[in-house]
């Protein structure tokens, strides 16, 4: 397995406790919850931000965690995390046969934490990711980790997500704050639904804080959407 260094910005204190509380109410949707996709109605939400810092949290938890960058159409990650390697194997390698997952899996300087990037942008992501390999992967990736971190891309934009997903033992999406509609969010809900992925709750991102005393934007997690057979989310 490959290492690499990152280099990560501080983080804030709120900061911090918003995503010990996220990765606690994780916790606490039960250990069979293994393999979790994240994703979010539009692109720029902060989906993988949050991504990224929900894994960087269970690592710090001393869960055993990866994280996959499977969104292969606009992966930020590597800008996020400056891995200290050039020229990096990732996921679309791997998915296309160019790669072995052993070459694609990153363990960083971070205790418990390891990452797969993306790769270069595929003409074809979503076959990729619909074939056996991804799903075999992903399987036998959940006997090794306590977690594994899945950031895809937009579900309301492209079909990767919804294909991710219907792999994955839950979802969690991420929503901007007074950007996205009730009535977009709850159809990216829906498709979420039709996947066959539990929806185990949403991060409100990019909260404008000032007028509380914190000055800056972060995300909160609120759990489960509720009784989803009254209307789904809020």
């Amino acid at each position: 397995m490959n290492k690499i260094s990152l280099k990560l910005k501080p983080r804030e204190y709120q900061i911090t406790e918003a995503y010990k509380t996220l990765r606690t109410n994780l916790q606490f949707c039960g250990e069979e919850k293994k393999v979790i996709a994240l994703t979010s109605c539009t692109p720029n939400e902060g989906k993988s931000t949050v991504s990224f810092n929900l894994a960087l949290s269970l690592a710090e938890a001393g869960k055993k965690t990866l994280l996959i960058d499977a969104d292969m159409r606009k992966s930020v990650l590597v800008g996020e995390t400056k891995p200290s390697q050039q020229n990096l194997q990732g996921l679309a390698h791997y998915l296309s046969g160019q790669s072995v997952l052993q070459d694609v899996i990153y363990m960083t300087d971070v205790p418990n934490l390891c990452i797969v990037y993306s790769g270069p942008f595929p003409p074809n992501p979503a076959e990729l990711l619909n074939g056996n390999k991804f799903n075999s992967m992903l399987q036998a990736l959940r006997k090794v980790y306590d977690y594994v971190i899945v950031d895809t891309p937009p579900i309301g934009s492209v079909i990767d997500g919804a294909i991710i997903a219907e792999k994955c033992d839950g979802s969690i999406l991420v929503i901007e704050s007074g950007v996205i509609s009730y009535r977009f969010a709850q159809e990216v809900k829906d498709q979420l639904d039709r996947s066959g992925c539990p929806l185990l709750g949403a991060v409100l991102n990019k909260v404008d804080m000032s007028n509380s005393g914190y000055g800056k934007y972060y995300g909160k997690y609120y759990g489960d959407y509720g009784n989803r057979n009254k209307g789904g989310a809020k």
